[in-house]
Order: structure tokens, then C-alpha cells, then sequence
């Protein structure tokens, strides 16, 4: 099965090359796809499988537009692997999503081990990586095998992949929600409620390389209350209800979100500079 993998980018050359290196070093794709939401034209350096750089005009992130540009620039590819620009495949990733998604139809997650700064330098060997990183604390997969996700709200859009007729037949990310927060949740409740399983594979893994972080997200502050309201519109339950209460206890929003979310101001620079996490920590 023909099989290409699509990735985002905005302004992160340096994580871009880490992932296309990654790559390289495994089962190769039959091509690779780079939706370039910044302009992004720095010259890439020779790969083995070919690249091809997407660009998708527009401000801010908006993600769910440009996965669906990434979808429909896969052409007739049968399998895609999505992966988030910061994310690093280990040598085994295309090869056993591949494999997965060729046994089991559904929204197949890997497991992300999360690297602290300065974790990957060049001439980086993937048992560095492995050391260095941690897992996500809610998220368990199995060491081996393929085992459903206890609920829909853990899938994760940042390693993942999918048969190409089934994205199509779930119709791609909703373009609904724009920017940042919830649109990876909406398709995973929308396969769901379809009969598409959410599912974890163990064994291959993602390395998540270190950015600048914020707890909560206050930089995307606007863009995470109306897609929450949006979700919670059309499914009855509110998503990033962590990052809500967050917002409420900085009087962003009134306390009573869970009845309706009421703006009250939009969040200082200072407020932002507060929320970044330090550098050790990985998420």
C-alpha cells in the first residue's frame, strides 16, 4: 500500500529537518508532505523518498485546514501518517503504522516520548532518545500489539495515521475550528460516533522535541474558547476543560464556563511570560 506522510510546519526548520532525518532512517514513505503555513522556503537537504512543500496562505495555525491540504496533496496514496513537525519517528514508526493500519481500520495513535531541551544534537542515536524522554502520564500503550483507547478524547493528532479512504469518509479535520485546540478531539468523538475506533499501538514511538511551552496556552487564548464552545455546541461535554478552568481562575472568563463561557478580557503579556513552562520540563 502506497503510504505518504504529512506534517505541518510554521517557522520550525530546525524540527523539520530532525523529523525528515528520522525519516531516512527507516522504511521510507513513498513521499513526504510539507504543509508550509509561515512560507517556509528553506532548501531541504537530499532525502531518500521525495518532498513536497505545500503552501497554505493564511494567519495564525490553522490546522485543520492545512491536515486537509496535506490530505489532499497525498493524491492516491493509500495509508497517512501524520506527524506533527517537532515529532521525530523512530526507525520502526512508518513501518509499523503501516502495518497497523493494513490489520485494523480506526485512528491509530503511537506513543510520544517527550524530550527536555537540548536533548537531540547532531549525530543524536535513537537510544538517546529513548533515555531522555518521558511518556505522557494519561496516555498508556501496550508494549506490543494494538489496544483501543479507554475514550476518544485521548487521541492525539501529533503521530497518528489512517487509511486514506477512511479519512475521507470521517471528512478530513473540520475547518470549523480555526487555530489552535479541539479539532483533533471533533474527529476522534465524529469516528466514534461512526463506528472508527480511536486505537493505541505499542512498540514504534515519536520523540516530541522540545519547543517553548505554556501551561495554560495562553497565547492561543482566543482560538481555545471559541473551538471549546464550538465542541461543546455540537458533543455536550466541553474539551481542554483543564485549560478552561486555567482561564477562569485568571478572570479571563467567568467561573461559570460550564454553563456558557462568558469573556471577560483576553490575557496580558506578562500573564503569558508567567505561563511558560520551565525548559526541564517536558510537558
Amino acid at each position: 500500500m502506497s503510504l505518504a506522510v504529512v506534517t505541518l510546519n510554521k517557522r520550525r526548520g530546525a524540527h523539520l529537518a530532525r523529523l525528515l532525518e528520522g525519516l531516512a532512517r527507516g522504511q521510507v514513505p513513498d513521499r513526504c508532505i510539507v504543509v508550509e503555513m509561515g512560507g517556509d522556503t528553506t532548501p531541504l537537504p537530499p532525502l531518500p523518498f521525495p518532498v513536497e512543500r505545500v503552501p497554505l496562505a493564511g494567519e495564525g495555525l490553522p490546522l485543520a485546514a492545512a491536515r486537509n491540504a496535506g490530505r489532499r496533496a497525498a493524491g492516491e496514496a493509500e495509508t497517512l501518517v501524520y506527524l506533527d513537525v517537532d515529532c521525530i519517528p523512530s526507525a520502526d514508526l512508518v513501518a509499523g503504522l503501516a502495518a497497523a493500519v493494513a490489520e485494523r481500520d480506526g485512528l491509530i495513535c503511537c506513543a510520544v516520548r517527550y524530550l527536555p531541551a537540548g536533548a537531540v544534537r547532531d549525530g543524536w542515536c535513537e537510544a538517546d532518545l529513548v533515555a531522555a524522554g518521558h511518556l505522557h502520564p494519561v496516555r498508556h500503550f501496550p508494549e506490543r500489539g494494538i489496544v483501543p483507547s479507554p475514550q476518544p478524547g485521548l487521541f492525539w493528532s501529533l503521530a497518528f495515521a489512517v487509511r486514506a479512504s477512511t479519512y475521507d469518509r470521517l471528512g478530513g479535520f473540520d475547518e470549523s475550528f480555526f487555530g489552535y485546540g479541539a479539532e483533533d478531539t471533533d474527529i476522534a468523538f465524529r469516528a466514534a460516533a461512526m463506528g472508527v475506533p480511536i486505537l493505541f499501538l505499542g512498540g514504534p514511538l515519536a520523540f516530541h522535541q522540545h519547543h517553548a511551552a505554556y501551561d495554560p496556552p495562553l497565547q492561543h487564548f482566543r482560538d481555545i474558547v471559541a473551538n471549546a464552545q464550538r465542541f461543546h455546541d455540537r458533543h455536550g461535554i466541553w474539551p481542554m476543560d483543564g485549560w478552561l478552568e486555567g482561564f477562569a481562575r485568571l478572570g479571563l472568563i467567568a467561573k461559570t464556563w460550564r454553563e456558557g463561557i462568558t469573556l471577560r478580557r483576553d490575557p496580558t503579556a506578562e500573564e503569558i511570560a508567567a505561563a511558560r513552562l520551565p525548559d526541564e520540563r517536558p510537558f
